[in-house]
């Protein structure tokens, strides 16, 4: 299984200079412009180079770069009509879940300790989690599901007290803020109308408790007696009903 330390950084210098390349895009001023401008609707690059006040090239090469994060798309469409018509422009925006990854990314950075001669990968997270304060998703605290067909999948801690389990395909409920539902394949898991575990928000941190599972909710190998809340640090790793079948999380806060 896995020990208390489940966070850790390679040190190699080719991972971590990737690592700062990838946070320099993000960080620039320029670019938290365009992330922002973008984020709701499609822009053009005209307009993008209005927004942030830059001229057309210039604006072109940022785009370029965010589009090589993958958290910006590029997509054909019609620009504003002229006297000689409607011309077809490039419009860019954020990819699907792209602010979402963008939160999983920083959240999971910002549970390392970084080796010392790379202090501005630090620098780098701070200048884009202060860019992005106030919005749906830089507050509060997510789960990250590792391994398995969903894979990836980021779940964001909405309410006070969350249900969580699998998906329940004989008896399905409507989904809400007040659930995590993970696919039918993690079988091990218990199904959501009668509820695996549940994690709770209190005034300054996070807790979770097993709801009577028949494979138990564990927190970094250590199994909860059910009933019992266990209150969760940034990093931790829980399962449902540890095996092939169950389900892996890694608990980020964002706060």
């Amino acid at each position: 299984m896995v020990d208390k330390k489940t966070i850790c950084i390679s040190s190699d210098p080719l991972f971590l200079e990737d690592l700062s390349d990838y946070l320099e895009v993000l960080s620039n001023p320029a670019r938290l412009k365009i992330l922002k401008f973008i984020e709701r609707e499609p822009k053009e690059t005209n307009e993008i180079a209005a927004h942030i006040g830059s001229t057309y090239q210039n604006t072109k090469k940022h785009l370029d770069r965010l589009v090589s994060t993958s958290l910006v798309k590029r997509d054909a469409g019609f620009g504003r009509e002229t006297d000689r018509g409607i011309a077809p422009v490039w419009k860019y925006s954020m990819a699907d879940g792209g602010l979402q990854t963008l939160v999983k990314t920083l959240g999971i950075f910002s549970s390392i300790t970084v080796p010392l001669g790379y202090n501005d990968i630090e620098q780098h997270i701070k200048s884009v989690r202060t860019a992005y304060s106030g919005t749906p998703f830089s507050s509060g605290a997510v789960l990250f599901l590792i391994g398995g067909p969903a894979d990836g999948r980021v779940f964001l801690l909405k309410n006070d007290r969350i249900a969580i389990g699998r998906e329940d395909i004989d008896a399905p409920s409507p989904m809400s803020d007040d659930m995590i539902a993970i696919p039918d394949p993690y079988r091990a898991v218990t199904r959501v109308t009668k509820p695996h575990a549940f994690i709770t928000r209190m005034e300054r941190s996070w807790q979770i408790e097993d709801a009577q599972s028949t494979g138990g909710t564990f927190v970094n190998s250590e199994r909860l007696k059910p009933g019992k809340k266990c209150t969760l640090s940034q990093g931790d790793v829980i399962d449902l009903s540890p095996g092939a079948h169950g389900a892996r999380f890694l608990f980020i806060s964002m706060e």
